[in-house]
């Protein structure tokens, strides 16, 4: 995926930790660790990055660690350092040699996948 800079993009460092909710219209990349609720169009987690909690993405490409309850609309790359693990619910998955996942996946077509409502808990999408 193509490193792009606007308006809507957030970028969380190396070192950084942060804990909370985080709402993107665009891009947001993790170099750090957070913990928490992330809605966006585009997530990016570095090698160095760490990301658990409730997770809605359009697309995921995952360099680093991705844990608990994720919502992939389209495509998640893990790639080769890469680690996942949770529930799972996606369109499209791609592993590189070497990439891991572990947990439960369910695949739906494209804007079919489901909506988390709450914690460990999936519904469907009106």
């Amino acid at each position: 995926m193509a490193e792009t800079t606007s308006s809507s993009s957030l970028i969380i460092g190396e070192g950084v930790t942060f804990a909370g909710s985080i709402t993107a219209p665009g891009r947001a990349t993790i170099n750090g660790t957070v913990s928490g609720e992330i809605t966006v169009n585009d997530l990016h987690i570095g090698a160095k990055g760490s990301v658990s909690g409730r997770i809605d993405a359009h697309t995921i490409d995952v360099h680093g660690i991705l844990a608990q309850n994720i919502v992939c609309h389209e495509h998640l790359m893990i790639h080769r350092n890469g680690a996942v693990s949770g529930k799972l619910d996606y369109a499209e998955i791609e592993i590189e040699r070497g990439g891991q996942f572990m947990g439960q996946m369910t695949q739906h077509e494209a804007g079919q996948t489901k909506v988390i409502s709450e914690p460990n808990t999936l519904r469907a999408k009106p």
